[in-house]
């Protein structure tokens, strides 16, 4: 039997073994859909925060852009944090913080209609889901390794079709003309409780994770990666490849990005909509990401990972243009699908590229969510500021013209070779 065969059984080949790993996939596949419900409770209600604090495009920008200043506080200590606590506790601890911000953020802008008051509390949710974020994809690709099967684009599905079901709803709420803090003390509550329940079953960790359940067995499914993540974590930013992957990343998401802030914006001001189908808009292009990342999956291990990221792209870049110059407002739905389904896999395989190597993973995924997520720190106020000078459907084609960075530098995502180190 090859080693790397001989490995894998040794890894998740016993049935205590297998139960274990499954009930892991099933809670990071959980865990993932959470956050999505998480971002897009707030995303979903941003019309809403822009109207009660009478912001215009630009406000709202740096509105934005201190939120996500946030998320790049945590970034970069979230994989020491998962090496020290393990995944479980700091995606528990990061959960927390953002659920108890979100109703802060419910507060301070739908109650007291503060600009000062919100911008702390936003700040301090967006730090939350930073670290989140690291950790759960950490979680994720440790199970794919064990799967040896490509499984992290199905995770981001999971973050997708939660950013579906909570747009849904705060299309339904928006309509019905719920207050903000209601809709967000509710889904803080609701949503933290789950995610609470949810980690108990992640993989055990060396680091200080969840304990394992009985009849696992922690020395085969624990991942070293996690004990030896602190060795050399600062070199991964000397790195070529993971600057590279980074910045393929990074570009995925912005046009993400652009898209979950602006869309519904966009639709709402540019074609003259209510409020309700902008925010109609902002979850059509989620269902098709959903789905993109849904049926990818498999098409990466068949065709790889450059050649179909390269076709995404493309279509991605078509897809935002016919949301800017659509005479109709039909087409401009039909490009918010093309537009999600193109952007679907850039982000999720910039993760699975970073944790090609298990024992630079949590290193080289900091890295590469750090630069992604300044992305974060570009798009609010560029794309808010050019709105104010031309409308911000026009400053939507700022996403096609970025997508030429990602094609240029996507050969980095190529697979490596599977790194298999023997297990006790």
């Amino acid at each position: 039997m090859p080693p790397q065969n001989r490995d894998s059984d040794r890894r998740a080949g016993t049935p205590p073994e297998l139960a274990r790993l499954e009930r892991a996939k099933v809670a990071a596949s959980a865990v993932f859909l959470l956050n999505g419900m998480t971002f897009a409770t707030w995303a979903g209600r941003i019309p809403t925060v822009r109207d009660v604090l009478g912001l215009t495009p630009g406000e709202l920008g740096l509105v934005l852009l201190i939120g996500a200043a946030g998320s790049l506080v945590g970034l970069p200590f979230a994989g020491r944090l998962v090496a020290a606590y393990g995944a479980a506790r700091t995606v528990l601890a990061g959960a927390t913080i953002t659920h108890a911000a979100l109703l802060g953020v419910g507060l301070t802008a739908g109650v007291a209609q503060s600009v000062a008051a919100t911008l702390p509390v936003l700040f301090l949710a967006m730090l939350g889901i930073g670290l989140w974020d690291v950790a759960m994809n950490l979680e994720g690709a440790a199970v794919e390794r064990h799967l040896g099967r490509t499984i992290m684009p199905r995770y981001h599905a999971g973050f997708s079709l939660g950013t579906v079901l909570a747009a849904l709803v705060a299309t339904a709420l928006t309509a019905a003309r719920v207050p903000i803090w209601a809709h967000f003390a509710g889904a803080a509550m609701l949503l933290g409780v789950a995610n609470a329940y949810a980690v108990r079953a992640f993989l055990p960790r060396d680091g200080g994770g969840a304990e394992p359940a009985a009849g696992a067995e922690p020395a085969a499914l624990a991942d070293p990666a996690v004990s030896r993540a602190g060795e050399r974590a600062g070199s991964a930013w000397a790195e070529p490849r993971t600057l590279l992957i980074g910045l393929v990343t990074l570009v995925a998401a912005f046009t993400e990005g652009a898209a979950n802030d602006w869309v519904s914006v966009a639709f709402i001001d540019g074609y003259h909509l209510p409020a309700w189908a902008g925010v109609l808009g902002f979850a059509t292009f989620l269902t098709f990401m959903t789905a993109g990342r849904w049926f990818g999956a498999p098409l990466l291990d068949r065709y790889g990972r450059v050649p179909l990221l390269r076709t995404l792209f493309v279509m991605a870049g078509a897809g935002s243009l016919l949301v800017v110059f659509s005479p109709w407002p039909p087409l401009a739905y039909l490009g918010a699908a093309i537009w999600g389904l193109g952007v679907s896999l850039g982000f999720p395989v910039g993760m699975s590229a970073a944790a090609d190597d298990p024992d630079r993973a949590p290193a080289r995924m900091s890295v590469v969510s750090t630069i992604a997520y300044g992305a974060f720190l570009i798009g609010p106020p560029g794309l808010g500021w050019l709105g104010d000078h031309v409308g911000i459907l026009r400053a939507l084609l700022v996403v096609s013209a970025m997508l030429v960075f990602a094609l240029v530098a996507s050969p980095a995502m190529r697979e490596e070779p599977k790194l298999c180190t023997p297990r006790a």
